[in-house]
């Protein structure tokens, strides 16, 4: 064993200090559902920045040092305070703020977010199929962002209004009518944010044929603030 390991040593000291990396500094994850549409499809391998918000000590969720504030608009990956499963979704409201949806339309401290560049589209949900959908630009406090949504309403397209509680936020899908998100989960502690996704490094149609989408490597996933 002793002479593997010293005969190894080389790829051993990389796999640690990949993981470490992984695990402290970025990390890339990849999306199998569809709840983010448009703005990242499923295949999806988005690039994760674990230095956004706080350095934490590697396979925990305690933080060293705080390094930046969640923003509104910012698309997280956290782990659910319902099962610890790793989800991937938007930030739409900070501590202190009121949350509500009216008939799908996002309100904050009962301003109402705005809505433009309505459009009709033919949504795929793989295999050759297609749904019928609509997709705007939601403006959500001086960022604006591509959601869509679907004919078939989400139960909580009517939803609050909610006070976001202190060290807490509000988390939800782009593709509103498709999105297990703070609606369902609950508010998301700022201990279970892993970090922000700002680019796609690779992706695949994986609801079909599983070719290589090349328009979507290394792309931003929305526009520069």
């Amino acid at each position: 064993m002793k002479n593997w390991i010293r005969n190894n040593r080389g790829i051993l000291v990389f796999v640690l200090c990949l993981g470490l990396f992984r695990t402290a500094i970025a990390d890339w994850n990849p999306v199998p559902t569809g709840s983010m549409r448009p703005t990242i499809l499923e295949g999806d391998v988005v690039l994760v920045n674990r230095l956004a918000y706080d350095l934490k000590i590697p396979l925990t969720d305690v933080s060293l040092f705080r390094l930046g504030e969640p923003q509104r608009g910012d698309i997280v990956t956290f782990s659910s305070p319902k099962d610890g499963t790793r989800l991937i979704k938007r930030l739409v409201a900070v501590p202190g703020d009121v949350v509500e949806l009216r008939d799908n339309r996002l309100f904050i401290n009962d301003d109402a977010v705005d809505y433009s560049d309505l459009t009709q589209v033919s949504e795929p949900i793989g295999y050759g199929r297609y749904v019928e959908a609509t997709r705007a630009t939601e403006d959500l406090g001086g960022h604006p962002h591509a959601v869509q949504f679907l004919p078939t309403r989400n139960p909580a397209s009517n939803f609050g209004p909610v006070e976001v509680p202190p060290g807490q936020y509000f988390m939800m899908g782009d593709n509103r009518d498709n999105s297990e998100d703070s609606r369902f989960i609950g508010f998301v502690p700022r201990k279970l944010l892993i970090g922000r996704a700002g680019r796609i490094l690779v992706s695949a149609d994986i609801k079909a044929n599983w070719k290589p989408r090349f328009d979507r490597t290394i792309s931003r996933l929305d526009p520069v603030r």
